[in-house]
């Protein structure tokens, strides 16, 4: 887990790094362990106020493929800087007009185990025609779960960070070389499986 220490020294470092005229406003770091999403606003195209709806959003649409091209080399050359830096991939997104456009990012393979009632929660959704497989029902729930649980995750994410900066003051344990307790055990009791 990434702490608010190391995002703020993430965000701080794009901040400082990015040119000043790529975006109007540096609006949204984010980091995960694979991947470091950089958001700017950038300047709505000039329309008269009659347009419609429909001509708006297009030359919304127009103005942040126009950007990302002309970027791209700027991008290019902050991003590897930052994946040296920091590990990780960089992607990029706009905010333009209120509409948010993401450019390639990481779409990043996760491993769980299900049991039954929860494959046919997935396969569920596959047969009523949300989904495309057992991988889209998953995205879609963890989807549906950030959208309606971000003040509890929120909340969750400030107790992990409490505890890591609780961790970090204690002694130091002779003979523990995983702290954070994801490697070295067996597991498998704890995950539902008996070896």
């Amino acid at each position: 887990m990434i702490t608010a220490e190391q995002r703020e020294k993430i965000r701080g470092w794009f901040a400082g790094r990015l040119p000043d005229d790529l975006f109007e406003e540096l609006v949204e770091v984010t980091a995960d362990r694979e991947e470091i999403t950089v958001i700017g606003r950038i300047p709505g195209p000039r329309l008269a106020d009659d347009v419609s709806d429909a001509e708006r959003d297009a030359a919304v649409q127009g103005r942040i493929e126009e950007f990302r091209e002309r970027t791209r080399e700027d991008r290019i050359l902050v991003a590897r800087e930052a994946e040296h830096r920091f590990r990780r991939k960089v992607s990029w997104g706009v905010e333009c007009e209120g509409r948010r456009g993401l450019f390639t990012h990481v779409a990043a393979p996760v491993m769980t185990r299900l049991r039954q009632p929860e494959r046919q929660v997935l396969d569920t959704l596959i047969a009523g025609g949300v989904a495309r497989s057992r991988s889209d029902a998953l995205a879609w729930c963890v989807r549906l779960v950030q959208r309606h649980t971000d003040d509890w995750l929120g909340e969750l994410s400030a107790s992990l960070e409490h505890v890591q900066r609780v961790r970090a003051q204690g002694p130091d344990v002779e003979g523990v070389t995983d702290p954070s307790g994801e490697g070295g055990e067996d597991t498998g009791a704890q995950n539902g499986r008996a070896g």
